[in-house]
This record gives C-alpha cells, structure tokens and sequence, in this order.
C-alpha cells in the first residue's frame, strides 16, 4: 500500500442537500442550519480536529432548470436551492481554527476582477492566509440570463475570459504593492510609500483595469488556485495555472483516465505534477462495523428525492432525462454545461451508470462522485485504492448527511489513516499554501502568476 500523503477537504455548500439530493429530509441531517453561523463553526472545528487541510465551499449563481425546462424541481426538492455566498461564511469558521484552509467558489463570468480581487485579499488578510479560489465559469445558463446576457457564454469562451480575468488578478495581488510599500511610520505620518503602489495598466480581450490594487499585499498574496473544469479547455487552463485540481467522476478507471490527461497536460505546460494536487469527489458512509453502514445506507436511500437528482443532473450535464425512457441509455451531447459531465456517464467507462434509471439512483447518494460504505477500515482501504490506481493525491468528502457524515470520518476513519502515515497527526504549515506544499506561503517563481511580477511604472 502506499504511503503517499492524502489531502483531504470537507465538500460543502452554503445551501441545504449539497449532494445528495433529498437528504435534507432525513432526521439526522442538519443541511437545513446552513443559514446559522454556529453551523459553520461546529463544522470548522470539527474539521481541523480532523485535521481537513481545507473546506472547499462550492456555489453556483443560477437554479438547475433544465429538467423538465423548469427549476421547479430543484426548488421544491431542495437541490441546491436555495443558496447563500459562499465567502461570507468563512471569517466565521477562521476565528475558531489556527490551520484550516477555505476554498472559496468564485465565478470569472459574472463578477468584475477588480473588486473581486479585494474582496480575496480581504478574506486572506482576515484568515492569516489560509484562503484559495476555485475557479469556475459558470455552467448554468439561468445564471448568465440573471446577470443580463442573453444566453450562456460558449464553454471554451468562458475559459478565454477566465485566462484575461486571472491575469488582472495576478497583477493586482502580485505586482501592484511592493512587499515594503506599507511603513506604518507613525513618526513621520506615512502609511505607505506612494512611490512603492503601481498601476497595473492591464487592457486584455475582455477586462481592462489601469489603476492599483486597493489592499496592501496580503500573507499568501494570491490564494491558493483551485480549478474545478476537466474538459480539454479547462485541462489546459488548470495545467497553466491551478495547485490543486478538483474532478467529479463515478468510478476509478474514469477518473484515472482524467488524472492521466491532466499530467500530460501539466508536463506539456512545463510543470511537474508535484506541483498541482488532483482531489477527487467522495462520499463515504462509516459504520463501526460492515453491517452497521449497510443499514445506514439502506435507510439513507430511503431519503433519496430522484427529481432532485434529476434536476442537479440536468445541470451538471445540459441533458433533460425527462425525456429518456428509464431504461434507455444516455447519449452524448455537446454542451455549454459541464462537459466532462458528459464525458464520463456517456463516453469514458463501461461500468458507468448508463441509463436515466441508473443515473438518478447514482446521483442521489454523492452526485457525480462515488460513494463507498464499509467499516472504518474498508472505507480506509477504498480510499488507498483509489490513490493507488486512480493516481490521485485526495478526496473532497461529501456528505449524505450532515454534519454526521463528516463526524463519523472524523471519528472512526481519520485516527486510522493517521496510522498507517497517509494523513499527518499534526498541521505542517500555517498559511494554506505552506500546509498543501510546505514550500512557504506565497506562488513559487516559476509559478505563470509570478513570471510577469516586476515594478511597473506609475
């Protein structure tokens, strides 16, 4: 068995069901108290206990409508409906942990990247540098008309403006505040050093911002860069740019196939693949004993809302099952949605859920991840498993429920991966980068975001 380090990140949403569509129902599910504060620092203490390296907070800014053309589903299902910022919520959690990291959900095609960029350097000044971004482009179309476009921007075109959208960014945390432009001299009445704040001057295809960064350099300067999108474009912008990449698939030959993809793509981009940790999706149902977790999960299907999977499935993916027979094989379809979605239930594996009957079934415990249920010691060896022959470097863990799900791992799978030396008994960093890499707090400078960084004229 290997002995290489698993990351690990609790999977969560500022909404109630997340996931597992339905659940929310069930007696022990507490998804509902996404609205309270003492939920998210409940679970943020629980996670640093467990010794999480982070809580990868997703978001989307539309409701799922493509099933049956309508959100009505969703909504009355609760799939991921409602929701709440995902950025608000982390100040909460930082004041109650010294080492957790928070992984924030923050779209390139509906927000400007000069403010954005504060509000980022805000929450990395506000968590001593425990903040990264997942990158995401928006994949419904109700959140692009919301926003006033006519319709969803093409999939490849979104990964365009996220390339010009990062290098504004870039340039605000990285060039724009020299590292001694704060003084803080209260003897001579000077804050910061004008001559040590530079305009960035950028004009790109789609953003042009020409003034300075509005917060001084924060600890890790640019958070953490995580990428969520495993088509060809988002292989290739993860490749350039992400330190940890996070991929959805159903089985581990899927998911192999797309770490494979992933590492020809990050040598191709003149990057080791040490450099970016590939986390994969994971729902794991813990039983003290075999028995124990089969009677879990048998009574958590009994929760199970297949309109609510039907719903967030027709989102992920641009596909409306309502119009399948139950037993009628999926078939592909070019998309503006989630097109490795797509990719791994019609085209990668043969073991794969095939049929809208099998899809809502397999959605409805974990989405587009798997699920595992077992013992402590069997849920520890899937997960080894899925190091080993997927090649991935850890897990997102998804709840069925909450916060139970994440206590029971905590609680009885956690102490045994400590053990056998795949997850560290102690925290090694303190901002998030240093934690993830152990190679100091800010970009390496080979890094694209820090070959540009130089002092730029006024």
């Amino acid at each position: 068995m290997t002995k290489k380090r698993i990351y690990l990140n609790a999977f969560d949403m500022n909404t109630p069901g997340h996931q597992s569509p339905g659940l929310w129902t069930h007696p022990d599910d507490e998804s509902h108290r996404y609205k309270d504060s003492e939920y998210w620092i409940e679970l943020a203490k629980l996670l640093e206990k467990g010794r999480f390296d982070a809580v990868f907070i997703a978001d989307v800014l539309g409701t799922y409508d493509v099933y049956k053309g309508s959100r009505d589903a969703a909504v009355a299902q609760g799939a991921q409906a409602p929701v709440n910022d995902p950025a608000l919520v982390v100040p909460l959690m930082a004041a109650v942990t010294k080492h957790l990291g928070f992984g924030v959900t923050a779209s390139v095609t509906h927000e400007h990247p000069y403010t954005f960029a504060r509000r980022m350097s805000t929450l990395d000044h506000l968590t001593k540098g425990r903040v990264g971004w997942n990158i995401v482009t928006s994949y419904l179309k109700s959140a692009a008309v919301n926003m006033g476009l006519e319709d969803q921007i093409n999939h490849d075109e979104r990964y365009d403006i996220a390339a010009d959208y990062l290098d504004v960014c870039y340039k605000l945390w990285e060039e724009s505040w020299e590292d001694d432009a704060v003084k803080v001299d209260k003897e001579n009445g000077i804050y910061t050093d004008p001559e040590k704040v530079h305009d960035i001057n950028h004009e790109g295809n789609y953003f042009k911002v020409p003034g300075a960064h509005l917060s001084e350099p924060s600890p890790q300067r640019t958070p953490v860069i995580y990428q969520a999108g495993a088509s060809t474009k988002g292989r290739a912008f993860a490749a350039k740019n992400a330190e940890c990449v996070f991929i959805g698939a159903p089985t581990i030959s899927a998911t192999k196939e797309t770490v494979n993809k992933l590492h020809d793509d990050i040598a191709k981009a003149g990057r080791s693949p040490e450099e970016v940790k590939i986390l994969t999706m994971f729902t794991p149902i813990v039983g003290r004993t075999e028995e124990e977790a089969v009677a879990k999960f048998n009574d958590y299907k009994t929760h199970i809302s297949h309109e609510g999977a039907l719903a967030l499935f027709g989102g992920w993916t641009g596909i409306d099952l309502y119009e399948y027979d139950k037993d009628e094989n999926l078939r592909y379809v070019q998309s503006n949605a989630i097109q490795s979605a797509v990719e791994n239930f019609t085209k990668i594996d043969p073991d794969k859920p095939s049929t809208a009957e099998d899809i809502k079934d397999f959605v409805g415990i974990g989405g587009m991840g798997p699920y595992t249920v077992g013992s402590p010691e069997q849920i520890a060896d899937t997960m080894e498993a899925w190091v080993n022959e997927a090649g991935i470097d850890g897990f997102n863990i998804a709840y069925a429920v909450t916060p139970g799900t994440f206590k029971d791992f905590v609680e009885y799978v956690v102490p045994i991966l400590q053990e056998r030396g795949l997850v560290p008994k102690e925290y090694e960093g303190t901002t998030l980068r240093d934690n993830l890499f152990g190679q100091g707090d800010q970009l390496p400078d080979h890094h694209p975001g820090k070959n540009s960084r130089s002092v730029l004229a006024n």
